[in-house]
């Protein structure tokens, strides 16, 4: 591909007595290129052009390029072209959708630049175009590939419990979810709903943890007119809201043992009792529960009921920590990159190498929650299309692995120079990798990849920092 100066180059040498050699070179480009003029009509359009959209350039010439594309952005001030000879600012891989001459939309990938003579007048603007279907195909398959009911992965101890989803959804046992938190426990409980024969009752989930005892019994069971001093009315509790669907009990650990005797009633014969009221309501729910908690453990502390504990444990499902599945860390990566450039209208391509061993290399207590929060920080840092390691969250730079002592490096003199003057820099500069960076004439990201190829430690509680 023609870079954007030869591109220049080649317009310009059009008005020259050159045209034709340079219209040659611009019809051979792989990605569509149309030129207007200041009154934004078209007098160029190449090859590749004529290819995505479908229009030969006789059928264009002359026209705005709203009647080529027919874009909703090629119209009023949202128009990539109009905006370039408005403001003269460059508009950079834009991603929108065109419709060709056949009538068929396809998704395309625009890049827009003035045009200026020998002099430096402004002549009009080019626009390059690329036909992003394939690419959109690509990731459409994989996402087929690699995402099941939203969850992505394509760690193989996921993709065995994804494996038996269906098998457990089409039963109506109960089903405890084990996790850390942030590990996608809600996110498997409702699953296994939309899998389910009650996908099309409701689905309602209660954070157990954070709604006080006192309250927690009338939110699950619900309350009758006078039950308590402001009872007012009738109240449906949860129960009763997930009548014919599935009730996401999440944080179960946290239930007061009162509670968890009230919930075992319901379990071991389908009824509850709201408060107030004389009578027993019949509940045809399912019941999926979740917890970070070890509750066999708390079963033999005396904490959770033992009876409760095996009626929840039919199914039980482990979700494995973002640690264990660090292969799919790529994955998430990719998957949030997307989801986060539409929520925050930037367009940040990728992750650098030297991030990317950041991102890998950190343990994520908080798994993929934790992930989803760095690489948000990383979006509001970043002002290219990629993250680099100085965009990261600054806790993530202190890694418990670098606390390890490392076996001694075998090192030739001039390594052995290189690491006394990065070494006495950060001592200077009390570790601090930005001012480091700086002082050494280098970027954070190239310190960081010399502190790792020299195994330094760093460790801001204590007063170890080993080399060789």
């Amino acid at each position: 591909m023609l870079r954007e100066m030869d591109i220049q180059t080649a317009l310009v040498c059009m008005n020259q007595r050159c045209a034709a050699p340079c219209r040659s070179i611009l019809d051979h480009i792989a990605d569509g290129l149309l030129t207007v003029d200041l009154n934004g009509r078209i007098f160029w359009f190449n090859r590749a052009a004529e290819h995505i959209t479908g229009y030969k350039k006789e059928e264009v010439l002359g026209r705005a390029c709203y009647d080529v594309f027919k874009s909703d952005r090629c119209l009023g001030d949202s128009c990539p072209l109009r905006q370039t000879l408005q403001t003269g600012q460059n508009v950079v891989d834009l991603e929108m959708e065109i419709m060709t001459k056949e009538g068929q939309v396809i998704p395309i990938s625009v890049s827009t630049a003035l045009i200026h003579d020998v002099h430096g007048q402004v002549l009009g603007a080019v626009e390059t175009f690329r036909d992003l279907s394939h690419l959109k195909s690509f990731q459409k398959d994989f996402y087929e590939r690699y995402s099941f009911q939203n969850i992505i992965t394509q760690n193989s101890q996921m993709i065995r419990i994804l494996r038996t989803l269906r098998d457990i959804a089409e039963s109506d046992s109960t089903v405890l979810i084990q996790g850390e938190s942030g590990t996608g426990k809600e996110l498997l409980a409702l699953a296994i709903h939309n899998l389910s024969p009650r996908r099309n009752g409701p689905y309602i989930p209660v954070n157990c943890g954070a709604i006080p005892d006192t309250l927690l019994e009338s939110e699950l069971f619900g309350y009758t007119r006078g039950a308590f001093t402001d009872a007012k009315r009738d109240k449906p509790g949860r129960f009763a809201l997930a009548e014919g669907g599935t009730l996401f009990l999440d944080e179960i650990g946290d239930l007061s043992l009162e509670v968890q005797s009230k919930l075992l009633r319901v379990l071991e014969n389908g009824e509850y009792q709201p408060l107030g009221a004389t009578k027993s309501l019949r509940a045809d729910v399912r019941i999926i529960s979740a917890t970070h908690r070890d509750l066999h453990r708390m079963v033999r502390q005396g904490k959770f009921r033992e009876d409760l504990y095996y009626r929840l444990n039919v199914v039980r499902i482990q979700l494995p920590s973002l640690r264990d599945r660090r292969d799919d860390i790529p994955l998430l990566i990719q998957h949030l990159i997307g989801k986060l450039n539409k929520r925050m209208g930037k367009n940040i391509k990728s992750v650098s190498p030297e991030a990317m061993e950041v991102l890998l290399a950190y343990p994520y207590p908080g798994n993929v929650r934790e992930l989803e929060n760095a690489m948000e920080y990383a979006f509001i840092l970043a002002k290219g299309r990629t993250i680099q390691p100085e965009h990261l969250p600054p806790y993530l730079w202190d890694l418990p692995s670098m606390n390890v002592p490392s076996p001694p490096l075998a090192l030739s003199s001039v390594e052995k120079r290189e690491l006394e003057r990065i070494l006495s820099a950060l001592q200077e500069n009390q570790w601090h990798k930005g001012r480091t960076a700086k002082a050494l004439g280098i970027s954070r990201s190239t310190l960081w990849r010399r502190m790792r190829r020299y195994r330094l430690i760093d460790r801001r509680e204590g007063s170890l920092r080993e080399t060789t």
